[in-house]
């Protein structure tokens, strides 16, 4: 906690900072998806879009917890539960592009 003018005043220079980079990162992610010369990957929206997104995402979600939440402070313990769950996020996108390596073709999902 900020105790005296000049805490405060650095941190609400670092709140603005913070700011202006979720502004930037919503640009760039609008921009990602919209403009044709960010356009990464085969033409249009494709799967290298979506991760490009997904990362600014998490990017921007980092800077929200960590700063506005004020998750920077916490207890080791805290950051061992959010690891845990970031884990276990990635392992059902895992379990998700496994999905789609090996669909289910079977007659009674799609007739006959």
């Amino acid at each position: 906690m900020a105790n005296s003018p000049e805490e405060i005043q650095k941190a609400k220079k670092t709140y603005i900072w913070i700011f202006l980079a979720l502004l930037v990162c919503t640009v760039v992610t609008v921009l990602v998806a919209t403009q044709e010369w960010l356009d990464f990957g085969r033409h249009g929206f494709d799967h290298v879009d979506a991760i490009v997104g997904l990362a600014i995402a998490t990017l921007k979600a980092s800077l929200v917890g960590a700063i506005f939440m004020h998750l920077n402070h916490e207890k080791k313990s805290i950051y061992w539960i959010f690891f845990g769950a970031f884990v276990f996020a990635l392992a059902l996108f895992g379990l998700t592009a496994f999905a789609e390596f090996d669909p289910i073709f079977d007659p009674h999902f799609f007739g006959k």
